[in-house]
């Protein structure tokens, strides 16, 4: 009898199994997805708590400043600031959505058009602002660059 138990749990198995393993990917590069042209990174911060107010009022003289010219010489297409309620790792992430790949290659032309506009004065407050206020009140958890996924209609 333990035999013959065995030969149907072989035999049901047998049946079974094929249509447990997911079935062999049927997607293809560049004919139903493609990777995006823009780059988005994220930087994923741990902010001390009651500092919030402080760190984003900081920001806004100097990340956001620096990205608004970005912005507008298109070396970045868009920029934000999120709030992460209930994040033991981090609390805020800060966004960056390059255009392409491209630029986030070095590029002397590109920096000196950005120093002309921004100033060195600019990064040199940016820079004692990071020493003295950022680096009591944050902590940079991780930076991750990613491309979106987009699927192509049939």
């Amino acid at each position: 009898m333990n035999k013959f138990r065995a030969v149907i749990a072989a035999a049901a198995m047998g049946l079974v199994l094929p249509l447990a393993t997911p079935a062999a990917a049927q997607m293809e590069i560049y004919e139903d997805w493609e990777p995006a042209e823009s780059v988005t990174e994220l930087t994923f911060v741990k902010v001390d708590p009651g500092s919030e107010e402080i760190y984003v009022e900081g920001l806004k003289s100097t990340w956001v400043a620096a990205n608004k010219i970005m912005k507008e010489q298109g070396t970045i297409s868009s920029f934000a600031i999120y709030m992460v309620p209930y994040k033991d790792d981090y609390n805020m992430v800060l966004r960056v959505t390059f255009p392409s790949g491209e630029m986030l290659q070095p590029s002397k032309e590109r920096y000196m058009k950005f120093l002309e506009a921004y100033g060195e004065a600019n990064i040199e407050q940016g820079n004692t602002k990071v020493l003295e206020l950022y680096n009591k009140i944050r902590t940079i958890q991780s930076v991750a660059i990613m491309r979106e996924v987009k699927l192509l209609d049939e």
